[in-house]
């Protein structure tokens, strides 16, 4: 049900942009890599490095910015983000050293994690039940557009100038959505009658509500399974099948394709099935692709065009998962949604970079450590979301 107030014109659309900060503050600055190494004078590994410490610090303003967001408000917890966001990178524009690098980059990715975890709560503040998970939807659809676009938009400021162009970029792109929303964002948060909890308590809260924990674990196996891909695919399609970049350039973006059809097609099933049902089964689907994964290439060696046709599958049900297990979650929590929201990011991050490193320790020059702990992550999902979500809910839920 829609809270009532005011239709906002184009609020997915500021909300999707926003957080769409993210994906556009490692993809686009992943080409620049060899070149911030040759400039700074340090080896790419070192580079490399600021990728992982921007994720780190996204995090910890995740898991910041949801107390502070159910406590003060979102627009707080935005604005004072997006401003951090912009000061990190402009700082990281100016770095004339490693260091200054990855001081620039922690700053920029707290202020980046701050103000994103608000984009869920404030479709909860407005929403509630299906109506919620089809915004989300809605936004996750829109949102997907910047893993496409942001490589090649990295390629391109890279031609036009250095390195330091791409935090140019972010800075003019966090300063826009800044000002877009401080004139059209209206406080979202509903006032509560009780005092809020302490962070530790209200993230306690979550971790202890039986079904919120269910749909968590959830979402972060699915994100596990997701980042799994993401680290292991350039080996596995470039080294081991023989791809060229601009070939994998188009695989991994037909990934985001089948996302965005199931992203769609799940926003059209949530009017005859709740978003538990919508969940469940497409944690079923990945199982069964992770399995049909582990015997094509253990027993039949199967050729590329195999393999990428179920990984799409595989990523592309996320759409369900995802969209469902974050709207299920929060809908435990009205007036706590980007605590609750913040926890499912942190989870999810920290689960995918469990999931990478996995990958890369098993890592032996063949798609089989990529695809066994996909498949892993998969069965771990399956069973803690069987186990933790109530069998009753979905018949109720669908009677509503």
């Amino acid at each position: 049900m829609t809270t009532p107030q005011a239709h906002i014109p184009g609020l997915i659309f500021m909300l999707a942009g926003l957080t769409a900060l993210g994906p556009l503050s490692t993809d686009a600055y992943l080409p620049a890599i060899p070149s911030i190494a040759e400039g700074l004078g340090v080896s790419i590994h070192d580079v490399e490095l600021s990728v992982s410490l921007f994720l780190g610090g996204f995090s910890c303003g995740q898991l910041t910015g949801g107390p502070l967001s159910d406590r003060y408000g979102r627009r707080v917890a935005v604005f004072s983000g997006l401003c951090l966001f912009f000061i990190g990178a402009l700082l990281a524009s100016l770095a004339d050293s490693i260091s200054a690098l990855w001081t620039a980059r922690i700053l920029q990715g707290f202020g980046g994690g701050l103000s994103v975890v608000n984009s869920m709560a404030i479709i909860r503040d407005r929403h509630s039940g299906r109506e919620s998970a089809q915004a989300m939807g809605k936004m996750a659809s829109i949102l997907m557009l910047a893993p496409l676009l942001a490589p090649v938009l990295g390629t391109l400021l890279l031609e036009l100038g250095s390195w330091r162009l791409v935090f140019y970029f972010l800075s003019a792109y966090a300063f826009i959505i800044l000002v877009l929303l401080m004139l059209r964002l209206p406080e979202t948060r509903r006032k509560s009658s009780t005092p809020q909890p302490n962070p530790f308590r209200a993230y306690l809260n979550v971790l202890t509500h039986r079904s919120a924990l269910g749909y968590l674990c959830s979402v972060a196996c699915a994100y596990a399974g997701m980042f799994a891909f993401i680290t292991g695919s350039p080996g596995s399609y470039i080294d081991y099948y023989g791809a060229s970049p601009a070939l994998y350039t188009v695989l991994f973006g037909l990934n985001i394709i089948t996302l965005l059809g199931c992203n769609q097609l799940n926003i059209r099933l949530l009017h005859r099935f709740s978003t538990q049902q919508l969940l469940q089964l497409g944690q079923r689907i990945q199982l069964a692709c992770a399995l049909l994964l582990t015997l094509s290439f253990v027993v039949l060696d199967a050729p590329l065009p195999v393999i990428v046709a179920l990984i799409m599958v595989f990523i592309g049900v996320q759409g369900f998962v995802i969209a469902n297990g974050m709207a299920g979650t929060s809908e435990f929590f009205p007036h706590s949604a980007a605590t609750a929201t913040a926890l499912i990011g942190a989870c999810g991050f920290g689960c995918g970079a469990l999931a990478g490193s996995l990958v890369g320790l098993l890592g032996d020059g063949t798609p089989l450590p990529m695809i066994l702990v996909m498949l892993s992550m998969t069965v771990v999902g399956n069973v803690l979301g069987s186990w933790l979500l109530p069998r009753k809910q979905t018949a109720q839920t669908c009677q509503q």
